[in-house]
């Protein structure tokens, strides 16, 4: 008599089966996502390097002529053509520009090294260094400031609609939109000096400004930073707040959420499984875009808080032809705003799969 196969252990088995599959075939979606972002951001970097290459080629003249300029201007002696010649043959400035770009590139891709600064007689990477260091803790601290304060306040918003909360989000977003972030850091700057006594600027205590590294002087510089990430994550907050709270409104009254709640799931897992998490998709979404943002209003804010970061030194750089420096900065904060891109992404499609399903 032959056995009765047991159907049951058979569809476990099938469906055992199944998800296995579909596991694997995620990862491997998930793992071409991942190369295809990886290789797009290494093909937009070298796209990058070569547009900052030609912007570094497009002012009239080059250093040796500002060097010219600069050494004998008010003197009396007369400069010849062969004299600047000789000054741009010293500088290697007189070699073909493909020749200057490929040296160039090789000399930040197999030595992480930018080349020579002709106006500071050193290394750009001196140079710049401590600078971007800076630059890099305003930006990153800005931006955990704004989603610290954006998210959780604009879903509390958007649960209590049309309440006290609700209703000073909108003024608050309104006026983080129109007031400039330079604006309200004058207007701090102000406060502290006349009410105060005392001054927000700079991102040093004057007794550690020529100090040498200490966990003192990192936990002064961090009670400094409070005040240029307010300024500058005003108006980014302000923009996310309002994101965030539209998209919580749209997902609250999706049939899904209704359907979610009928089944008796708690409040706070049916928010968090699915409201909160697609809301914060817009904002995971600009990241990059954020960074963008601060980058290009941080040189004017640096400027009225006295703060040591690449924007000044960028502009003086530039009127000054030093443009390896130039090109330096430009290719390390792009390198950076490409990389918050490429976070974002992974970001994303860890919170929605369907996106790496779909790109891949």
């Amino acid at each position: 008599m032959l056995p009765i196969p047991d159907f049951r252990l058979l569809s476990v088995k099938t469906s055992n089966c199944f998800f296995n599959n579909l596991s694997t075939q995620v990862a491997r979606q998930m793992l071409r996502f991942l190369v295809q972002r990886f290789f797009g951001m290494f093909i937009t970097m070298l796209f990058v390097s070569i547009i900052i290459f030609v912007i570094m080629e497009l002012p009239p003249g080059d250093y040796a002529d500002r060097y010219a300029f600069m050494k004998f201007s008010g003197t009396g002696v007369n400069i010849t053509q062969g004299d600047i010649q000789n000054i741009r043959h010293e500088l290697g400035l007189d070699r073909p520009a493909y020749e200057r770009y490929f040296a160039w590139i090789k000399g930040i891709v197999t030595r992480f090294d930018f080349g020579q600064s002709f106006a500071f007689e050193t290394s750009v990477n001196h140079v710049i260094g401590q600078r971007l260091w800076m630059t890099l803790a305003i930006l990153y601290s800005t931006l955990i400031l704004t989603y610290i304060l954006a998210i959780p306040i604009a879903i509390y918003a958007a649960i209590h609609r049309n309440g006290t909360a609700d209703y000073g989000l909108t003024f608050f977003s309104y006026l983080g939109l129109a007031l400039p972030n330079f604006l309200l850091a004058l207007i701090l700057l102000y406060i502290s000096v006349t009410v105060f006594d005392t001054s927000i600027g700079g991102l040093f205590s004057p007794q550690f400004k020529k100090a040498s590294w200490s966990v003192a002087k990192m936990t002064d510089m961090l009670q400094h930073l409070i005040i240029p990430a307010i300024v500058l994550s005003w108006s980014a907050t302000a923009l996310q707040l309002q994101t965030v709270r539209a998209t919580m409104l749209d997902e609250l009254n999706k049939l899904s959420v209704t359907a979610a709640r009928a089944r008796g799931i708690p409040e706070w897992k049916l928010l968090l499984k699915y409201p909160v998490r697609l809301a914060i998709n817009p904002v995971v979404s600009t990241m990059g875009f954020d960074a963008n943002r601060i980058f290009s209003e941080l040189p004017i804010v640096a400027l009225v808080l006295g703060l040591p970061e690449l924007g000044q030194l960028l502009i003086q750089s530039f009127l000054d032809l030093d443009m390896y420096v130039v090109g330096a900065i430009l290719l390390m904060l792009t390198f950076f705003i490409v990389i918050m891109n490429f976070i974002s992404d992974l970001a994303l499609a860890a919170l929605d799969p369907r996106i790496a399903l779909e790109g891949g």
